[in-house]
């Protein structure tokens, strides 16, 4: 069984900076992309950030690019997003989730597994 368990959520003034972290099991993490992605009640989940199988390859959202980072450690089946200059507006449940092939992409439909989300709330 595939289980992705996001952390690192939480409350942080604007301009700050958070780290999301999302440990996967069950499946051989380092043959799929990974992505995550935020919602926000109301709001369909939108894309923010994708890698590849070996982290050579990243997309990001355009409202994130530049203050996001997405990167990955197959030796502990992690994969994170660092967030920089945060902004009220990147208040979400931020969602990871793991791509049905080793390709990045941006679409909802390339993944297959997703993680419960965790919160974060940006105060302005």
């Amino acid at each position: 069984q595939v289980q992705l368990v996001e952390s690192g959520g939480g409350l942080v003034q604007a301009r700050g900076s958070l780290r999301l972290s999302c440990a996967t099991s069950g499946r051989t993490f380092s043959r799929n992309a990974m992505g995550w992605f935020r919602q926000v009640p109301g709001k369909d989940r939108e894309f923010v950030a994708t890698v590849n199988w070996n982290g050579g390859t990243t997309y990001y959202a355009n409202s994130v690019r530049g203050r996001f980072t997405i990167f990955r450690d197959n030796a502990k089946n992690t994969v994170y997003l660092q967030m920089n200059s945060l902004k009220p507006e990147d208040t979400a449940v931020y969602y990871c989730a793991a791509a049905r092939t080793a390709e990045a992409t941006t679409l909802y439909n390339g993944y297959d597994y997703w993680g419960q989300g965790t919160q974060v709330t940006v105060s302005s």
